[in-house]
């Protein structure tokens, strides 16, 4: 091999070294039948909520500008002719009973934020499905400035969804941690993993009186593991 033919050969070389490294970089792709959802980078559900919490990055929040529901989706998403809603009480309640269109008509569930007990029918508002980070102010720390189909994905990850009484829910509107917990103490140490697993695996941030609230939360269960679903 002459002297021309071995730099072309190492240029050759790198080229191929350089796509490699491309394609180990690119975050994952998941697909269906009606659109591609480029994902945000995979972070591992492990340790304690406390040491994650430190990974957070901490910061005010933004302006509340071009908020909308929409930005998150129209409604709940499906998956397999479900909606994310049904598949959530199915999850949630007790003994729960689904009609041939795959919405759940009955059930029981063990309400984590008061701690009670609510028997659900369906069409009745006793129980609604919360984002354990309100959408407003998941916009408010980061989610702006996700795409919109990476938002769509957070509106519609069981990591971020949980049936409870729908006053409670209420009650809560868009506040965070540090306006807003659970009237059931025993529930506050994974409600608070709950929210930083979400604001992890989506990169968003926390405010200063958001984290301070969490630390007070956390130091009663200084070993709170993360939630894996």
């Amino acid at each position: 091999m002459n002297v021309r033919q071995r730099r072309i050969f190492a240029v050759i070389l790198s080229l191929i070294g350089l796509a490699a490294t491309i394609l180990l970089a690119a975050p994952p792709v998941i697909e269906d039948t009606q659109r591609t959802v480029v994902m945000p980078p995979t972070v591992a559900q492990t340790g304690s909520a406390a040491e994650a919490l430190e990974s957070l990055a901490v910061k005010g929040r933004a302006a509340k500008t071009g908020y909308a529901r929409s930005e998150f989706g129209n409604g709940w998403a499906s998956t397999s002719g479900c909606d994310t809603r049904n598949i959530i009480l199915h999850r949630d309640l007790d003994n729960p009973v689904v009609d041939d269109k795959c919405a759940v008509v009955s059930g029981t569930l063990n309400d984590s934020y008061t701690g009670t007990v609510i028997i659900f029918e369906k069409g009745s508002s006793s129980i609604q499905i919360d984002h354990v980070i309100a959408l407003s102010a998941a916009w408010q720390t980061g989610a702006q400035l996700l795409s919109r189909e990476q938002r769509i994905q957070l509106a519609n990850d069981p990591l971020e969804l949980i049936a409870v009484q729908g006053d409670a829910n209420q009650q809560k509107s868009d506040g965070d941690a540090a306006t807003w917990l659970p009237s059931s103490k025993p529930f506050r140490c994974e409600y608070i993993a709950r929210q930083i697993a979400v604001k992890q695996k989506y990169t968003l941030w926390v405010t200063p009186p958001e984290k301070e609230a969490m630390l007070s939360v956390l130091s009663s269960c200084p070993d709170q593991a993360l939630p894996a679903k």
